[in-house]
């Protein structure tokens, strides 16, 4: 039977568990290659690097939020539900990255932290989505006219503690879903004409 044909996806894949047996500063390319049955060499075709190998598996981690995130930013209907359900589900996914994972999840704060442009896109993609929901509150007459960038970025800045990865040891605390509905009430309150 033929060897499995090595992609970037399968590298990635195979990243993301020598990072979890090793963490990040022990992890190596050739650890790498060695989970898949391949030379070093034949990783570093696809990734120039190790940084570069590393910046793509934050990458992949970060992205795996946008699609969900975009498909309940693009839902018809009245924008604060929709806002709403989008922090909700923000909240949720970083929650369940911490929880189900949180090796994983640690290893990623540190690539996180190697990788600031990476988080920077993935922040600025974040705050288009709310943004595009906060126009459309506007434009429908839900929000209050509002410079919708700078109300996206307050209301990512306001909602920092239950998508931070800083504040993660807090997701799991008695009252924190109270507490998410309490900001989310007062960002919908203050959003309403």
């Amino acid at each position: 039977m033929p060897a499995e044909t090595l992609t970037p996806e399968r590298i990635l894949e195979a990243t993301e568990e020598v990072l979890r047996r090793y963490g990040p500063a022990k992890a190596t390319v050739v650890d790498v290659a060695r989970a898949l049955g391949v030379s070093h060499g034949s990783v570093y075709r696809h990734f120039g690097s190790k940084a570069a190998l590393r910046e793509a598996v934050t990458d992949r981690w970060l992205d795996q939020s946008h699609a969900e995130l975009s498909a309940v930013a693009a839902t018809e209907g009245p924008a604060g539900p929709r806002l709403h359900a989008w922090l909700a589900a923000l909240f949720a996914s970083k929650r369940r990255k911490a929880g189900d994972d949180p090796e994983l999840f640690a290893t990623y704060m540190v690539l996180a932290g190697e990788n600031s442009t990476t988080v920077d896109r993935h922040v600025e993609t974040m705050i288009g989505q709310l943004s595009g929901i906060v126009t459309e509150g506007v434009d429908r007459g839900e929000f209050a006219p509002c410079d919708a960038p700078s109300t996206a970025r307050a209301i990512w800045d306001a909602t920092g503690r239950f998508h931070d990865p800083g504040y993660a040891a807090e997701w799991s605390t008695p009252g924190i879903d109270a507490a998410f509905e309490a900001v989310c009430e007062l960002v919908l309150r203050g959003l309403r004409p």
